[in-house]
């Protein structure tokens, strides 16, 4: 069932467990962190505000708002949200569709479905996606965005494409002419992000050197490169979400989409989550981080920006340059601020070129090299099949038939290795069961233990039926279900055909081992009452000693020629019997 959260109380309780030891060091700590985080934050802003199919500004107005909004009422105070590489990949091809009211549209749409999620205590959902899953539509991503800078990174402009794969292959009509000083450019912001040390990376982030040093080129050499623009002075731009200008007449068609940026932001924030907890020792609120994400999103585009989501990379620098508190967050977003402000003529005279060159090693980096590692080195078959048929849907496909294709392979997926059910058939030895201390009454040996072994459901119930067509004896049959975890309503009406099979031939069907979620849903589907609570055993050995107690019983009772012929068992079990 589900029940309806509570996240503002809960936010509460957040904010006092996280500042009850607040003290002037640790706001030293966030403070440091928060500009650290911030000079990483500025141009991956820049370059992923235009990769949306947006535009620079707009990148930056997401990560300042992101970072004041969803950083305040987020889950826990680690959390770093703004624009990513993720979800401008589902924006680019949003926008060329829809034009950027889209883009603002599905965002406010998706905000909505991020809030309820929260709201309804779904923020787990996110652990029902397999990793390989996950890590093959990254991977995907990570090639549209490379696919989408190419023309930056050659300085040159091609015609638009319904998908990266059609895109890709417009480069080899070589119906362009490259511009070497874009070129250049893209190669030497590269370089730099490439070879710039570690431990100087933690300090001033190379993805920042870059920008300033190809800015830098471009101005003083007077190269004709294209350039970022004009930048306002605003986080309020003058494009901007507007009700007026939302377009009703698409609305019905922006939910698909709207559908995507909500599972692409709730999965990224509570993954981002997950990884930092990992590395704080600070569990995050999933539910009440959806609840600021879904805030965040319904707010953003009234102010120009575009949908935003928690980025592991800034998540990750932020922990490690020593924040504690979301306090870092509002720090990140205020240094931000005063960038827009004072340094906005500047940044209007980055080139295009630059950012590419950030976007493309971002976009390597993106990709979670560890777990393709594994998936591939152990040869996990399975994995292998889901990676890579997400990664290619993601590339080959729109991004919203690459998520239900990837939600539908994980279930497709959980299916076929829970089906795996086994049936094993074990005739009890009376000459055994004495020799471990049971005092078997009856020498005839016509008892059958059926151990199932997982899930008794619809993916499983031909393995069950094919096994126990193999009975044709006389034997009383003990179903011993311990190990089945759970069983449907196909599960259900296979045990109720055995029952029906074999009291028809006068066999008893005795079961042990019941669950309690396994009892109940027998109890509710009316077997239990069927065969009475004298056929219904903990053990299956409680329950082979009470068949043997019967069978003995009616040997006595009756000719041994006569025994074979047993009458129909009655419903309601046989109140003789211990």
């Amino acid at each position: 069932m589900i029940r309806v959260g509570h996240p503002l109380p809960n936010l509460f309780q957040i904010w006092r467990d996280e500042f009850q030891d607040y003290s002037y060091q640790i706001f030293q700590r966030d403070l440091l962190a928060g500009v650290t985080v911030a000079a990483v934050a500025l141009p991956l802003a820049l370059a992923f505000g235009v990769a949306s199919g947006a535009t620079a500004a707009a990148g930056l107005v997401t990560a300042i708002l992101a970072g004041f909004i969803i950083g305040g009422l987020g889950g826990a105070g680690y959390q770093i949200s703004g624009p990513t590489g993720a979800m401008s990949a589902v924006l680019i091809v949003l926008a060329s569709r829809y034009g950027i009211e889209g883009v603002w549209t599905a965002g406010v749409i998706a905000g909505i479905l991020i809030l309820l999620l929260g709201i309804f205590n779904l923020g787990q959902i996110v652990n029902f996606i397999p990793s390989a899953v996950i890590a093959g539509f990254t991977s995907g991503i990570a090639v549209i965005i490379f696919i989408g800078q190419i023309d930056n990174l050659l300085g040159v402009e091609t015609e638009a494409a319904e998908n990266a794969l059609v895109k890709l292959t417009h480069y080899f009509r070589f119906d362009y002419t490259p511009n070497l000083a874009s070129v250049g450019l893209s190669v030497a912001v590269i370089l730099i992000m490439v070879f710039w040390p570690k431990h100087l990376n933690a300090r001033f982030p190379g993805s920042l050197l870059g920008l300033i040093a190809a800015t830098a080129a471009s101005v003083l050499l007077d190269l004709e490169v294209p350039v970022i623009g004009k930048i306002p002075q605003t986080i309020l731009l003058e494009q901007r979400l507007l009700p007026t200008h939302i377009p009703w007449e698409h609305v019905r068609e922006l939910i698909m989409p709207a559908l995507s940026i909500a599972a692409l932001g709730a999965i990224e924030s509570l993954l981002c989550g997950t990884v930092a907890g990992r590395m704080t020792g600070v569990k995050m609120s999933s539910n009440q981080e959806l609840v600021a994400q879904g805030i965040g999103n319904i707010v953003i585009p009234f102010f120009g920006g575009v949908p935003a989501t928690a980025a592991i990379a800034r998540t990750s620098v932020a922990i490690k340059s020593g924040g504690v508190t979301r306090i870092m967050s509002l720090v990140h977003s205020t240094t931000l601020l005063l960038a827009v402000l004072v340094l906005a003529p500047v940044l209007s005279r980055v080139p295009l070129a630059a950012l590419a060159g950030v976007l493309t090693v971002t976009a390597w980096r993106m990709n979670e090299w560890d777990e393709i590692r594994d998936i591939f080195g152990r040869r996990f078959k399975s994995a292998i099949f889901a990676f890579t048929s997400t990664l290619l849907a993601t590339v080959a496909l729109d991004l919203t038939q690459a998520i239900i294709l990837g939600v539908g392979l994980s279930a497709a997926i959980f299916v076929f290795q829970i089906s795996r059910t086994k049936v094993i058939l074990s005739p009890v030895s009376a000459e055994k069961m004495r020799a471990e201390g049971y005092e078997m009454q009856y020498d005839a040996g016509r008892i059958l233990v059926v151990y199932i072994m997982g899930p008794l459901f619809f993916g499983s119930v031909n393995t069950f039926k094919t096994e126990l067509e193999k009975i044709n004896g006389n034997e009383d049959i003990i179903l011993s279900l311990r190990t089945v975890p759970l069983l449907d309503t196909t599960g259900i009406g296979a045990i109720e055909e055995l029952i029906h099979r074999f009291e028809t031939e006068g066999r008893r069907v005795y079961l042990s081992g019941l669950s309690e979620p396994v009892r109940s849903y027998l109890e509710r589907a009316g077997v239990i009452q069927h065969l009475g609570e004298s056929r219904i055993f903990w053990s299956a050995y409680e329950a082979i000693m009470a068949a043997d107690h019967y069978r003995a019983k009616l040997a006595k009772e009756r000719p041994s020629g006569e025994f074979l012929q047993v009458e129909p068992v009655p419903e309601g079990g046989d109140s003789t019997l211990p």
